[in-house]
């Protein structure tokens, strides 16, 4: 799972969940919403009413997790194997493990979020903030773990998307006090592109290379460009937020 497909693939899920989120956020700005407790457009009572409420968003996270966990869990010859049979035991498959105990959290946190929205009497906000929260710290500690036998371009690359990943820790930790915050929440949108399409970049640079060459741990010029590279990201994730809007706007003015 740590191969190309590995970075790619949850990154493409990420990077598309944080359209979505950046689509949401414009959407209840422009019709003048509550971002908590959108309005439900149904005006009937039936079966189209309750299809409406349903956590689609947290359905989602439960099947992607449940898909990613059982990738990891059959992409290796042998198992997911936790100790060898020799003497003294050692551990194996470190990384494996630690993706699999993230995509677990994936999926508990889709569950956090159907329970909370479809199976409590009332919806608690704070419970979903509080998971996802709890999930990132968690996700933050993995990763500063992930890269410990890392060096040159990858550690370079991991880096990076540790900065990520600890800004919006920050971000979603200020969102349990502040949940109805249209900053908060476009920034929220904006960090989950970067952490989306970063993944991916990370699946090029350290598995398929677009010049077919790999790149060079001792070569100073591929690690301050993986840097470059990630500016180049902030700019084009900074114009999808806009294009995003622009198109919200025109779908909720002139289409709705």
């Amino acid at each position: 799972m740590g191969k190309f497909n590995g970075h790619v693939y949850p990154g493409l899920y990420l990077f598309s969940y944080g359209l979505y989120q950046a689509a949401v956020v414009f959407k209840t700005t422009i019709v003048n919403d509550s971002l908590l407790y959108p309005s439900c457009p149904p005006r009937n009572k039936g079966i189209w009413a309750r299809l409406w409420e349903i956590s689609y968003q947290g359905l989602l996270k439960i099947v992607t997790g449940s898909i990613f966990t059982i990738y990891v869990i059959f992409c290796l010859d042998d198992g997911m194997v936790l100790m060898n049979r020799e003497m003294p035991p050692r551990f194996m498959y470190p990384k494996e493990w630690q993706h699999l105990t993230m995509f677990i959290l994936l999926t508990l946190n889709g569950c956090v979020d159907v329970t909370s929205k479809n199976l409590l009497p009332q919806r608690c906000v704070l419970l979903e903030k509080g998971a996802l929260v709890l999930i990132f710290y968690v996700l933050l500690i993995l990763l500063v773990s992930h890269v410990q036998d890392s060096t040159g371009v990858e550690l370079q690359v991991h880096s990076l998307l540790i900065l990520v990943v600890f800004l919006l820790m920050l971000v979603l930790t200020v969102e349990l006090w502040a949940p109805n915050t249209f900053h908060l929440s476009m920034t929220e949108a904006f960090l989950f592109l970067m952490m989306g399409s970063w993944l991916m970049q990370a699946g090029f640079i350290l598995y398929r290379p677009v010049t077919g060459y790999p790149w060079q741990d001792d070569d100073i010029s591929d690690i301050m460009f993986v840097t470059t590279f990630f500016c180049w990201h902030v700019m084009i994730n900074a114009l999808c937020l806009l294009g995003t809007y622009g198109i919200s706007s025109f779908w909720h003015h002139y289409m709705c």
